[in-house]
């Protein structure tokens, strides 16, 4: 069964940085483009990275300049590198397949407080 399982989550000051990886298992990692999301309490999901097969990657406006995704084939993970947090960036981080996602993994929390 097709699945992702995030982690690198945490409590980080507006400036500071985080590190998100994102496991996938039960499916071949490069025939898909493979998205980082997050939704925030009462918001709705959105996408806010993607990278395709390819290795072409799309950034939300919000996030431009700040965030990077990245992926290891062999381990069969992506990373959500994110740098200068704001405590809008506040949200449970998910992964999963950009445009037809799968059932959601349990995401990861990111909370950005001074």
């Amino acid at each position: 069964q097709a699945q992702f399982v995030e982690s690198g989550g945490g409590l980080v000051q507006p400036g500071g940085s985080l590190r998100l990886s994102c496991a996938a298992s039960g499916f071949t990692l490069d025939i898909y483009e493979i998205g980082w999301f997050r939704q925030a309490p009462g918001n709705q999901r959105d996408l806010v990275a993607s990278i395709s097969k390819s290795g072409v990657t799309n950034y939300a406006d919000f996030v431009k300049g700040r965030f990077a995704i990245s992926r290891d084939a062999a381990a069969n993970t992506w990373y959500l590198q994110m740098n200068n947090l704001q405590p809008e960036d506040t949200a449970k981080y998910y992964c999963n397949i950009a445009y037809s996602p799968i059932p959601w993994g349990p995401g990861t929390q990111v909370t950005v407080s001074a």
